[in-house]
């Protein structure tokens, strides 16, 4: 093993390995550790070529300066210092590190017990040390040179109320795309494809939001069942792209899809996961953190810190009390946002992240340090607003300057068209904006993020054809997933070929996507629902990374192109229409100037609904009177009116047909039918009968153009 490589005493700032033209700086936080070491390794990782101690401690860093190491170095530390599990001290040297700083890693992890910093099926469990060296097995870190051309184009800086997002994931969107290149496909080569980004614009959606980048392990459990974590929910870094999504050409991928995306208006929100990582609890292997300092990275019980806090069901918490912890998340944040350009981010398990002594507070650290930043307040920031732990759902408790998940907008809409009654005034709310949980210090409607979808649980396609989960491909005996699913096979559990049964799950879809997309609030669309994409009634496909998880591009059929085309329809009525995302909330209240009510919930008859028609058990059935007025309250941020077209939506969710008296009002010229999710698709607008024979379960929307 090569000693003579240089070393000077280099800078303890930046963290992590910085090439800066003539050799890499090294700096690495550790308050308890006693020496440290860094490992260099040849090109293909395999064989340790020096270990050179870290020269410097300045202010609780190690650091130093090699001169000879260039970009492309592969790296990892080993990090001496008290083994005693008890005191919270995990120090192993025989176990190599990945930097917690790493922008690239090379290669992936290989299960083997000599990753763990105890010795598996020791009696003392973890409380034994492990002296195998874990090198062999786990990625190395590599020292890269940031340098990229962005050219000139600058990010779309999409306001709130215009956004629409399209979640969806790295992998399953391009592995069977026929216009991916086979070599590019599952990565981020393949999702910088032209006819990716184009689908996605064609859409008319203005975000992509991935699911985790960053990083991640494949689970051990998982492997020795031949599954994969597919949605990657198991950080282990938070500056460094999945290997496994990169091709040729490295992190630059990342960069050319995200420039690629602005160049076509879209931005990029990235599904981050600093709530924790996959080093797990006690029990887990020694990775990263763990062995740089457990001590100081993550959330130890008090009085026992053998023992990690666990909020998230995951094993442990990261320590964001902790000031150098808490700056790793921030330096990670702002490293997306400066060097690869993303436009945002969502944060998985976010109440996990505001925890202050074990109870959440709207001026944790971590949101007090995000919302003073001046970078990162002025980016994107959506919370999951719950985690596993006690006290852990704050729906509506985030502060302002974040938009959160609105699960109660889910399950209410998936209630109402499941032909639930009692729901009428829940789906006025959230239909609305959700003004009783977000109006509060200034906070605005695009702060709940609507969904019927997301990645975690059915698909729309399984909404609308599954009574019940159907996770066995998981093998978990169908234990895994939510029962609370809110779903309706229309008739037939799974597959059907019956014409009465496909037509009724058509017409479901419509009424979802309806309901969603003229919704006011920030609405948010799961990739492949746009076209029918099923999982086979898997509600928690997080370990299917196969043919349930990746979309079919090829076996979209014609309903699937149609159900595309009313996607886009929806879309494109919600963007050219500001009276479906309006900036202000909703409160039947008489808009300024104006003499006419903003919004107005209206019963079959016409007549505006009263207190007890609210509360009617079996009432399934409601509409809606949108006022497109601007008066002296829609203003833009120049004081120009902002004045739209008036919108009347009725919605019928039960079995029967129904007759809606259209409102009568004089000024309300020119009625014509836009969408009535009776039929397939419109292709004109009709005249409007008054009053409307409105189908079952139908949504219809008549648009009165305003006289200009």
């Amino acid at each position: 093993m090569d000693t003579k490589q240089r070393v000077w005493p280099g800078r303890p700032w930046p963290l992590g390995a910085t090439w800066d033209g003539s050799g890499t700086n090294f700096a690495l936080f550790s308050a308890h550790a006693e020496k440290v070491e860094l490992c260099l390794f040849d090109e293909a990782g395999e064989r340790e070529l020096a270990r050179i101690p870290l020269p410097e401690y300045t202010q609780e860093i190690w650091h130093g300066y090699l001169p000879d190491v260039r970009m492309g170095q592969l790296y990892g530390y080993r990090v001496y210092g008290p083994y005693e599990p008890q005191n919270g001290h995990r120090f192993n040297h025989h176990k190599l590190l990945l930097d917690p700083y790493a922008k690239s890693l090379h290669g992936v992890l290989t299960w083997n017990d000599a990753l763990f910093g105890y010795t598996l099926g020791d009696e003392r469990q973890d409380l034994s040390f492990d002296a195998r060296d874990s090198a062999p097995w786990i990625p190395k870190c590599q020292v890269i040179d940031p340098a990229f051309t962005w050219g000139e184009i600058t990010p779309p800086r999409r306001s709130w109320q215009e956004t629409i997002i399209y979640e969806m994931h790295v992998r399953g969107f391009t592995m069977l795309h026929p216009q991916v290149p086979e070599t590019a496909r599952g990565t981020f080569g393949g999702l910088a494809s032209h006819a990716i980004v184009d689908y996605i614009k064609g859409l008319g959606v203005t975000a992509a939001e991935l699911l985790p980048v960053h990083a991640f392990v494949q689970d051990r459990h998982l492997c020795d069942q031949g599954l994969r974590n597919y949605w990657g929910y198991n950080s282990i870094g938070f500056f460094a792209p999945h290997p496994e999504y990169l091709g040729s050409g490295g992190i630059n991928e990342v960069k050319t899809f995200v420039q690629l995306m602005h160049d076509a208006g879209l931005e990029v929100i990235l599904d981050v996961v600093y709530n924790h990582t996959a080093e797990g609890n006690q029990m887990g292997p020694t990775l990263s953190m763990r062995g740089v300092d457990n001590k100081s990275y993550y959330y130890l019980m008090e009085g026992n810190e053998r023992y990690y806090n666990d909020f998230t069901g995951t094993g442990n918490a990261l320590e964001l009390r902790h000031p150098y912890v808490l700056r790793m998340v921030t330096d990670s944040l702002r490293y997306w946002v400066e060097e690869m350009k993303v436009d945002g981010f969502r944060f998985d398990l976010a109440t996990t992240l505001a925890r202050v002594n074990g109870a959440f507070s709207e001026h944790a650290s971590f949101l007090d340090a995000v919302l003073q930043d001046p970078l990162l307040s002025t980016v994107k920031l959506v919370a999951e607003p719950w985690d596993v732990g006690h006290g852990g759902y704050q729906l509506g408790n985030f502060p302002p300057g974040w938009a959160e998940w609105n699960d109660r907008y889910r399950d209410t809409v998936r209630k109402f068209w499941k032909g639930d009654g009692g729901q009428l005034p829940e789906l006025a709310s959230r239909f609305s904006g959700s003004s009783d949980i977000f109006d509060r210090r200034g906070r605005r409607p695009w702060a709940s993020v609507n969904f019927v979808t997301a990645h975690d649980g059915f698909t729309l396609q399984d909404l609308v054809s599954y009574n019940e989960k159907h996770n066995e491909a998981n093998q978990e005996d169908n234990r895994d997933g939510s029962d609370n699913n809110n779903s309706w096979n229309c008739g037939v559990e799974g597959p059907s070929d019956d014409p009465a049964v496909l037509a009724l799950r058509a017409q479901q879809k419509r009424n979802l996507l309806a309901t969603l997309l003229l919704s006011q609030g920030l609405p948010m669309l799961l990739a492949g629902d746009e076209f029918g994409h099923t999982q086979q009634g898997n509600n928690n496909a997080y370990c299917q990374d196969n043919e349930i998880t990746w979309l079919d591009w090829e076996g979209i059929d014609a309903a699937g192109a149609s159900l595309v085309a009313f996607t886009r329809a929806l879309v494109c009525l919600r963007r050219e229409h500001i009276v479906f995302h309006r900036h202000r909330f909703f409160h039947g209240a008489e808009i300024p100037g104006t003499g006419t009510k903003d919004i107005v919930w209206r019963r079959p008859d016409g007549a505006e609904m009263q207190e007890q028609d609210w509360h009617a058990p079996s009432a399934q059935a409601i509409a809606v009177l949108l006022s497109g007025e601007a008066g002296q309250y829609h203003l833009t941020e120049r004081g120009e009116r902002e004045p739209d077209d008036t919108f009347f939506l009725m919605l019928n969710a039960s079995d029967q047909a129904l007759e809606y008296v259209l409102p009568e009002d004089e000024t309300l010229l020119h009625p014509t039918v836009v969408i009535d999710t009776s039929r397939d698709f419109l292709e004109e607008e009709e005249a409007v009968p008054d009053p409307y024979t409105m189908q079952p379960r139908t949504l219809v929307v008549v648009q009165y153009r305003r006289e200009t």
